[in-house]
């Protein structure tokens, strides 16, 4: 793999992890790998194994294609919008305009 799909990749599984308020530490102990891998990864320096791939999307809630191309894919949308659904009435009306105005600003 290109080493710029790498670091891209890594990229994405950095900014995901720190949504999530995860450390190193704790992504490379729910995937049982250890933590110079997760490091590895987030740079650019390896490329993942499918079934760690596998792992680390359902640890960090995001589907694959996300995570390989930066795309997301229906499953993402439909989690988001589970979420969405549950907010409160003005919340959703907060998300809502928010969506409006990025969408008026593209």
């Amino acid at each position: 793999m290109e080493q710029e799909k790498l670091k891209d990749i890594g990229t994405r599984i950095y900014k995901r992890r720190k949504e999530l308020n995860l450390t190193q530490e704790d992504l490379a102990e729910s995937m049982n790998v250890s933590i110079q891998m997760i490091s590895n990864l987030e740079r650019g320096n390896k490329a993942i194994k499918i079934d760690n791939l596998l792992n680390l999307c359902e640890i960090l809630k995001v589907s694959t294609d996300f995570i390989l191309t930066g795309k997301h894919n229906n499953n993402d949308i439909e989690a988001l919008m589970s979420k969405i659904l549950k907010l409160s009435e003005s919340d959703y009306k907060m998300i809502e305009l928010l969506v409006d105005y990025r969408l008026s600003n593209n």
